[in-house]
């Protein structure tokens, strides 16, 4: 069995790029009504925009707080196009995708600390 934490650090720009892919379709395809979904609305931005940054965070590439700022404007542009195709943009949704794509980059970075810390040989 393969190792999942290898997998994605190995097809982190194929999982970034189809996370970015899906997050763009279900934020610009029109909708009638939004559905009815579990959680709020800010938690869902939390967690896409979360895992969009988390292969490139277990990657690490060395340009990869630019890949960050990228997504946060990107979220951005989306935001500022839903009104076009009956959505609604809401700019504490871009705070919630931010929060979201800072938050997984510390969380992996204190992981791969501690991991150094307590397995050095590793």
């Amino acid at each position: 069995m393969h190792n999942p934490i290898k997998l994605v650090k190995h097809y982190w720009l194929v999982l970034s790029l189809l996370t970015l892919i899906a997050i763009t379709f279900l934020s610009l395809t029109p909708l009638p009504s939004l559905p009815l979904v579990p959680g709020s609305d800010k938690t869902h931005h939390f967690i896409a925009y979360g895992v969009l940054m988390f292969p490139t965070a277990l990657r690490k590439p060395k340009y990869w707080p630019l890949v960050a700022l990228f997504f946060i404007a990107f979220s951005g542009v989306i935001e500022i196009l839903q009104p076009y195709v009956n959505r609604y943009g809401e700019w504490l949704d871009l705070l919630a995708n931010a929060l979201g794509i800072i938050i997984c980059m510390a969380l992996v970075t204190i992981v791969r600390f501690l991991k150094k810390k307590m397995c050095p040989l590793v």
